[in-house]
């Protein structure tokens, strides 16, 4: 449903802003307005890179691999590999304790966390420094150790901090602090997994939820600059290896028969995430349960080294067709598992990797017990194609999903229609059943 330039598909917010309320029209907050974008786009791109720094330097640090470089080198899952069955345990019940202990201590004598939905609500709430880098260094010091979750989360909190501040410093108004919050989110994101233009999709498609010219000019440039700083340390590598012909006739077919299939297992995903962070206590059970939460999953570990982390080994393995039909099932049950325990316990991290994680994994199953009846296809096709439409279900951001697929993979253009058509059964059917 379109109102005037906004989307309104968004079922997690009630309208888009318009124009006038995004951008004031007084000529004289124009420059401020933007120093404050430009100003946001680079410590969200700095905040990016070191976060995403420590992830690996701690990676590296409790899995004991690739010592002298934290960038490059062997990856998580290998590190992981070849530790050795008590390291992995230990590292992840250490997760436990840091996670429960933090996290308590957190709500019980920090201030109230203010997320970043609700900073960019009505009242316009205000977050707290303190509490939001605690928060947001808790989750990269857990995801690193072997969380389940994802680390996207941080760097999105801290962008939208700093974006906050600085609109507030410059005297901008509450919309236009809106404006500079919810790109100073999107910048973050863009920055910790160098994707400029998803970076500024999620920007307008899940927090602003508008088409606005001014809106659009303000995400790009701010995912952009930020994805920039962060490259010139971090690099410009994809973050997966996808590596196929492009798609066939009958990859097309299958994505818009499975698609359904997908978005089905996406929303029975997104309400158990909902219901397991809805059961956390934040009292004296939060340190017990987090512990006990994260011994399990470093036990899983023991015979599944795929499970610790937010989930991109996974994704590798079935882009890179190394998945069996034994280990994608035990990978799906056990990554959904250790997903809602650690949510239950009380941990907080993002979920966009483990959804792509586990909708690729979806997909590469599919693919093993039908894959024959589509003659062309292959292992890291139904992936693709699972994983964005799972993806865009479970997170509810098809356009944000689609584009994210792109920069992160560099697909071939051919994959674009059956990646949009799976994406749009998926979304539908996940709409339609909530």
């Amino acid at each position: 449903m379109l109102k005037g330039s906004y989307f309104l598909w968004n079922n997690d917010r009630d309208a888009g802003y318009t124009e006038n309320e995004l951008m004031s029209d007084t000529p004289s907050s124009w420059p401020r307005r933007w120093i404050a974008l430009l100003l946001t786009g680079l410590l969200s791109g700095a905040s990016g890179m070191l976060i995403a720094l420590l992830l690996h330097e701690i990676q590296h640090l409790v899995f004991g691999y690739s010592q002298q470089s934290l960038i490059g080198g062997a990856p998580f899952l290998q590190g992981v590999t070849d530790a050795s069955n008590l390291r992995r345990f230990a590292a992840l019940t250490g997760a436990g304790v840091i996670a429960g202990c933090g996290w308590w201590l957190l709500a019980r004598y920090g201030k109230p966390r203010v997320s970043v939905t609700a900073a960019l609500g009505e009242k316009g709430c205000q977050m707290p420094a303190s509490t939001t880098i605690c928060h947001a260094l808790l989750q990269v010091v857990t995801v690193a150790m072997g969380s389940p979750l994802g680390r996207e989360s941080a760097p999105r909190e801290v962008g939208a901090l700093f974006g906050g501040s600085i609109a507030r410093r410059s005297g901008l108004n509450e919309q236009e602090t809106r404006l500079v919050i919810a790109c100073g989110a999107g910048a973050g994101l863009a920055a910790v997994y160098n994707v400029p233009l998803a970076g500024a999709i999620f920007t307008l498609e899940v927090l602003l939820v508008t088409i606005a010219w001014d809106a659009v000019i303000a995400a790009t440039v701010s995912s952009a600059l930020a994805a920039f700083v962060a490259s010139l340390v971090l690099g410009n590598e994809r973050q997966y290896q996808f590596i196929a012909p492009p798609a066939p006739v009958s990859l097309i077919v299958w994505a818009a028969l499975s698609g359904p299939l997908f978005g089905y297992a996406a929303c029975q995903f997104r309400r158990m995430t909902r219901h397991a962070r809805g059961q956390a206590k934040s009292n004296w059970q939060m340190p017990l349960f987090c512990i006990l939460a994260f011994a399990c999953l470093g036990l899983f570990s023991i015979w599944f080294p795929q499970l610790p982390g937010n989930g991109r080994g996974p994704v590798q393995l079935s882009f890179g067709g190394g998945v069996t039909l034994p280990l994608a099932a035990m990978l799906i049950g056990l990554k959904v598992v250790s997903i809602w325990m650690v949510l239950r316990s009380g941990a907080e991290g993002g979920l966009l990797t483990p959804g792509l994680a586990i909708g690729a994994l979806l997909g590469a199953l599919m693919f093993l017990l039908v894959g024959p009846f589509f003659p062309g296809g292959s292992m890291a096709e139904f992936a693709l194609t699972g994983g964005a439409a799972f993806l865009a279900s479970s997170m509810q951001m098809p356009l944000t999903a689609i584009v994210l697929l792109m920069e992160f993979t560099g697909m071939d253009f051919s994959f674009f229609i059956p990646l949009t058509l799976c994406v749009a059964g998926a979304y539908m059917t996940c709409r339609y059943v909530e």
